[in-house]
């Protein structure tokens, strides 16, 4: 093959391989076109007749030129109207109307007699319109033909008239002009597509990767908010429940509703701001120190500090967060929420790791003499009874009886209750160590699904049949908890409300109430005692702390630990009527649970 032939094959190989507009691009393109095309129609119109208006020697135009003219008129406005109402095949429509322009232009090119300037740049302008909206072959073939109707044009009229060299080559410098304005277009336009496939491309993957980022944050654990201009712009899903503020974007269909209900001056607010709006306010009531700590926060650097959620607040499983204040490069700002029962639970561990360790080491060593201690005491218990019946059996043969040995038998008996004494206080401390190798023993929790519903009276009936206490529920929620964890919970605090209660009426008494706050569940056990005392608040939760003689002070330590482990709270609520000890617990789905299993 001829080199030349090799080139022609390289130049159509890369027309058929060119890319397109896109389809909304064509359309947008199309309308142009198709607007331009009618101002050109009828501006041509108007300057023929304006010119012969104005010179009084120019004869009316010819036959061919108003017929020409006034169907290129008529041909505009009804492609014009055929591309916006018709949206199918639009590049088929875009090629006859281009196919038309040609033919009108070599038609007027004609009845002029000779190539002027202006039906050149017409030319120009429909030869680059066909390779920026029609595919490469086809743009071709409407260059091609408009080089061929000039040229046959130009041969015509020499053959009719008189043969000029000149005009023919004009006619032959207009064809050359077309191809090369034809291939410059060409290129423009596969480089117009190639950046608008770029950038679409482009624009997908910072979608994606919004996508991404917004799930991300929404499943993080940890509250993320961003504050730009005094103005809160992102806050998750973890934000909402670490405050306590309702998640109205939770419930898409009646967010609109819900938040009408709650700010009446946002009601008719459209778009998709209003939950932040709505969490601002919110925020700004219930967390003010919040919000102005982190607005106060200094700029430039990262600080942090930990927020006491408010006494409003306290229905929550949370009550302290960690807030980290990052400084961003556009002079906004990045707040992340801890929850911090996280490391709560992880000192605990630590904690009873440590403990474990201890008892441990002194345990078999503690037991071991207590275990002496106890026996001895037994024994002389029952030497003393033993001695006490043989000197009181009314069948005895001794009836001599000094009051030495009566004397003996008084002491004999007041050692009697000294001996109690010390095997009840061995019992005592058999149960505290007992009670804190339980506690230093416990391992990592067999977290469980548990259906509140049937749970708790199953328990309540195998622990407490014969007991007076009474179980109140309002919901059926479902937490994830280890059942033996809630069992020694629940036992500690109902034994707490049947022993307190009989103190202050006839018969022991204790109410459990279950209920749903937010996103927790919430465990009340009540009795009508008389409650806990202002000074011994604070020391509640301590080991070893108790006001009964009787306990060992480890019931409300190991329940609160166990709380812990859990991810749960244990508290003391001093403002209810009644006394009252609430666990609170993170509800969760039975059906995300199954679905995550």
């Amino acid at each position: 093959m001829t080199p030349v032939s090799n080139t022609m094959t390289t130049i159509v190989g890369s027309l058929h391989q060119a890319d397109t507009l896109p389809a909304s691009q064509l359309r947008r393109l199309g309308v142009i076109y198709n607007s331009y095309r009618l101002i050109i129609s009828v501006f041509l119109l108007l300057m023929v007749y304006a010119a012969v208006k104005t010179d009084e020697s120019l004869l009316l135009p010819s036959l061919l030129q108003q017929t020409a003219l006034i169907f290129y008129l008529i041909l505009s406005l009804i492609l014009f109207g055929l591309f916006l109402v018709a949206l199918r095949r639009p590049r088929r429509q875009l090629a006859f109307g281009l196919g038309i322009d040609v033919i009108i232009l070599s038609l007027l090119l004609y009845t002029s007699g000779a190539p002027d300037l202006q039906l050149t740049m017409l030319y120009m302008v429909v030869v680059a319109a066909s390779f920026m909206l029609l595919p490469s072959s086809q743009a071709l073939i409407i260059t091609l033909l408009a080089i061929i109707f000039v040229i046959y044009q130009q041969f015509f009229y020499a053959i009719a008239n008189s043969m000029s060299l000149t005009n023919l080559g004009d006619a032959l410098l207009m064809s050359a002009s077309f191809l090369a304005v034809g291939f410059l277009s060409w290129s423009i336009s596969q480089r117009l597509v190639y950046v608008e496939k770029f950038a679409a491309r482009q624009a997908e993957e910072v979608e994606r990767l919004n996508t991404i980022n917004q799930e991300v944050i929404s499943q993080m654990l940890n509250g993320v908010m961003v504050i730009d201009r005094q103005r809160i712009v992102l806050a998750n899903h973890a934000a909402y429940q670490l405050l306590g503020i309702p998640d109205l974007e939770a419930s898409a269909t009646d967010s609109q509703e819900k938040l009408s209900s709650f700010i009446p001056q946002y009601q008719n607010l459209v778009g998709k701001d209003y939950p932040l709006i709505y969490f601002q306010q919110q925020l700004a009531e219930q967390h003010s120190q919040l919000l102005a700590d982190c607005l106060s926060a200094a700029t430039g650097r990262t600080s942090d500090f930990v927020y006491e959620l408010p006494a409003a607040a306290n229905a929550s499983v949370v009550n302290r967060l960690r807030v980290q204040v990052t400084p961003l490069k556009d002079h906004s700002q990045l707040i992340l929420l801890e929850d911090l029962r996280r490391e709560q639970a992880n000192v605990q561990q630590l904690k009873l790791a440590s403990l474990g360790q201890l008892t441990a080491s002194i345990a078999h060593e503690i037991r071991n003499p207590l275990a002496a201690i106890s026996q001895a005491s037994q024994l002389l218990i029952e030497d003393v009874v033993d001695d006490t019946q043989a000197t009181d059996d009314p069948g005895s043969t001794n009836t001599n009886v000094t009051s030495t040995q009566q004397q003996t038998a008084v002491d004999m008996t007041g050692n009697h209750e000294l001996y109690k004494i010390i095997f009840a206080q061995t019992k005592r401390v058999n149960r505290i160590i007992e009670d804190i190798l339980k506690l230093s023993r416990q391992q990592k929790p067999n977290q469980q699904t548990i259906e509140l519903s049937t749970w708790m009276p199953e328990f309540l009936h195998n622990y407490y049949s014969e007991h007076n206490v009474v179980l109140r529920s309002d919901s059926e929620p479902a937490v994830k908890f280890d059942t033996h964890h809630l069992e020694q919970i629940l036992i500690n605090l109902i034994n707490n409300a049947l022993r307190y209660s009989s103190h202050t009426q006839t018969h022991s008494y204790a109410e459990v109430e279950i209920y749903c706050v937010q996103n927790d569940v919430i465990i009340d056990v009540l009795d009508n005692g008389v409650g806990v005392g202002a000074d011994d608040i604070q020391h509640l939760f301590n080991p070893f702390f108790t006001t009964d003689k009787a306990g060992t002070g480890l019931g409300l330590y190991l329940s609160q630990a166990f709380s812990e482990v859990n991810h749960a709270r244990l508290l003391y609520v001093p403002e209810h009527e009644k006394t009252c000890f609430r666990l609170i617990i993170p509800v969760v789905s039975i059906e995300t649970d199954v679905e995550n299993e």
